[in-house]
């Protein structure tokens, strides 16, 4: 709430007068008299957008004036207006001038809030901030005080060149590099009104920021008491100045909210890239090489980690295992599900890889004795690469593609449920044989899912994306996989966050 300051003597008729022009009090509370009657308390706004705050009065505009006295009216006739140099003008002038001030944090705190990534929220403070300092250009260093970063750098009208220059001034001698280099990250923001006039300016400095055009600068420290040091901001000056006692405070109860939220984008980006490296670590840290067959694989994990696997395993006699597999859910939980059921099916696959529909038969009473309230769908394939041959049995999964030069098509398989969903699972396998030069990919329905179509077209999507492989890319399996992981997901989708795992594995028999 706003500390407006005490009590203030008025003239009660002058400012009766006024208050029937003050639009701006139909919102507060009215005056109520304290002590002797000409004496009026103020005020208090309710709180905008979490703003609770004291916002220093803002410059005054006309000099206290006594009022004039007021012409003569007839009986009935409304009350005059106050003199401009009234008490009930200065009043309206300060509350209008507070009204503006939190209407603007109120709308700039809402723009940040609306910000999930990181980096979407370093622009947006430094946007907000410039805008409330002044500035035209500026940058955010985050850098974590425990060490565990992410660390990066962000610029308002800065190019990557330029923040490269930047980076080249001693850190000692920068202010970011101050405010960072501060045991707690805390305290009073760095200002230098006129740097190029600053004695003892590093010269280094003092280059950078004249080839980079800029003459001033404000630092404030980004830290709170519960996260500690996040890291610094500061805005640039094309020319010698330094932002108003105003313009501080409102930039610094920006600046103490902004925190608050990269705080708890920070600690969501860590558990993210925790999730997404168990993940990883979970599936196959490289492709083994077996004479016949080419192999590569695409993954993209979702923010909150998924259960989409596949793998890739040398068997005797010269026999290749391929599968690919999604668990239900997302999260920790999936992730370590995934783990689990990839590791068994290896033992399986090792044990009776000739017989994939054995292999997932024994994968199926894993799942119901040990994950009772999971399912998961899966594909194993058992191929013979000098051969040409490959056997596969699936699990409610969908049907691999074959791309060659004279063929675009999925392979027919037998419908059946997922893993978990029956009380015993068996479906008869299907065998095939690839030409010489054809991939086979295998794939998770996240890439289906991704697109936002319905299946029927999702599928015709995956299908026109294989059949336009270019012909200079159809000997390069893991360039086939990216030619239809960027045609399916366009538009960076195959990027973008997304609940769905997506999974490719190409294997290109020669």
């Amino acid at each position: 709430m706003l500390d407006i300051p005490s009590s203030v003597r008025v003239d009660v008729e002058a400012l009766l007068a006024a208050q029937n022009h003050m639009g701006v009090c139909d919102a507060i509370e009215q005056y109520a008299p304290v002590g002797k009657p000409d004496t009026m308390t103020t005020p208090h706004f309710p709180k905008v957008a979490g703003i609770d705050s004291t916002v220093p009065p803002p410059a005054q505009t006309v000099a206290p004036t006594s009022p004039a006295p007021a012409p003569p009216s007839s009986p009935g006739a409304p009350p005059a207006p106050a003199a401009p140099g009234a008490p009930g003008a200065l009043i309206q002038d300060r509350l209008a001038g507070w009204v503006s001030d939190l209407t603007t944090l109120h709308e700039l705190t809402e723009r940040l809030a609306r910000t999930a990534v990181m980096d979407d929220a370093l622009h947006e403070v430094l946007r907000a901030g410039a805008a409330l300092v002044g500035a035209r250009r500026g940058l955010v260093v985050l850098e974590p005080a425990d060490g565990l970063g992410p660390d990066t750098t962000v610029g308002l009208g800065l190019a990557r060149a330029d923040l490269g220059h930047i980076e080249t001034v001693p850190r000692g001698a920068t202010s970011y590099g101050r405010i960072l280099d501060r045991t707690d990250g805390t305290g009073e923001p760095e200002v230098h009104a006129d740097l190029l006039s600053e004695d003892g300016l590093d010269p280094r400095h003092r280059e950078v920021a004249a080839r980079l055009g800029y003459a001033a600068s404000f630092a404030l420290p980004l830290a709170t008491e519960a996260a500690g040091r996040l890291g610094a901001a500061v805005w640039l000056y094309d020319e010698p100045a330094e932002p108003v006692e105003r313009q501080r405070h409102l930039v610094g109860l920006y600046t103490r909210y902004a925190t608050e939220h990269l705080a708890r984008l920070l600690e969501l980006e860590r558990a993210r890239a925790k999730s997404r490296t168990i993940a990883e670590e979970l599936l196959p840290p490289r492709l083994p090489r077996v004479a016949g067959v080419q192999l590569a694989a695409r993954h993209r994990t979702g923010p909150r980690g998924g259960g989409d696997w596949y793998d890739a395993l040398p068997l005797p006699e010269g026999a290749l295992g391929l599968t690919v597999g999604s668990v239900t859910g997302s999260g920790a939980s999936a992730v370590a599900a995934m783990g689990r059921l990839r590791a068994s099916l290896r033992a399986y696959a090792v044990m009776e890889g000739e017989d994939p529909v054995a292999v997932l038969s024994d994968l199926e009473l894993l799942l119901r004795l040990t994950e009772p309230a999971r399912s998961a769908t899966a594909l194993f394939a058992y191929c013979e690469p000098a051969l040409r041959k490959i056997v596969l049995a699936g699990a409610g999964h969908s049907p691999p593609l074959v791309i060659g030069e004279r063929r675009t098509e999925f392979v027919e398989t037998s419908l059946s449920a997922p893993l978990g969903m029956l009380a015993c699972w068996e479906a008869p396998s299907v065998e095939f044989s690839p030409e010489p030069g054809e991939t086979v990919l295998l794939y998770t329905d996240g890439l289906l899912h991704r697109t936002g179509d319905p299946m029927d077209r999702a599928f015709a999507r995956l299908h026109a994306a294989a059949a336009g492989v270019p012909r200079t890319i159809r000997n390069d399996p893991g360039a086939i996989a990216d030619h239809v992981l960027h045609t399916v997901l366009p538009d960076g989708l195959d990027a973008a966050d997304s609940d769905e795992d997506v999974v490719l594995l190409a294997a290109r028999f020669e």
